[in-house]
């Protein structure tokens, strides 16, 4: 598990600060989509991605969601992983800085790539977490996480097909 902090780091932090690499798995070529790459990144303290690179994709990866089963639209949302979700759901939060507030992480959604999407990857971006007991901080992370600009809406989920749908995550 990545230490929590209690400090929100400065909005002028250097790039250094953004940890990890961006690969792409095979099957992915990189393209220039400078309105998806900036739909993705995000500000320090509030999440996304600290820095990324947009690809098309080319063959059918299989990406995960883990997602909030009282916000049953969330289960095609934007932001996934090419990596099955393990371990406590504490530990995944700080990999993936997901505050409690923004989701209960209980159930996992798996399914492929589309041909001919693209797509966002890179690593995280911190988060400051507010609201309840949810005064905490995640910093950037070294976890590569995929941005797909889906709508939340079955007929929405442009980006993805071939769902497995709605398992229970932690089991």
């Amino acid at each position: 598990m990545q230490p929590r902090t209690s400090s929100t780091p400065s909005p002028n932090a250097p790039e250094a600060a953004c940890p990890g690499s961006i690969e792409a798995p095979y099957g992915l070529v990189e393209v220039n989509d400078p309105a998806l790459l900036n739909a993705a990144l995000g500000q320090p303290g509030k999440g996304g991605l600290c820095k990324a690179k947009v690809f098309k994709v080319k063959q059918p990866l299989t990406v995960y969601r883990v997602w909030d089963s009282t916000k049953p639209r969330a289960q095609y949302g934007r932001w996934w992983s090419f990596e099955p979700p393990a371990g406590p759901v504490d530990a995944y939060r700080a990999k993936h800085e997901i505050c409690t507030s923004w989701s209960r992480l209980n159930r996992v959604t798996q399914c492929h790539l589309k041909v001919g999407t693209e797509i966002v990857i890179g690593p995280g971006q911190s988060a400051q977490c507010t609201g309840g007991d949810d005064d905490l901080s995640y910093p950037p992370s070294a976890a590569t996480q995929v941005y797909i600009a889906n709508d939340s809406t079955p007929a929405g989920k442009a980006g993805v097909h071939d769902c497995l749908h709605n398992a229970s995550w932690p089991q």
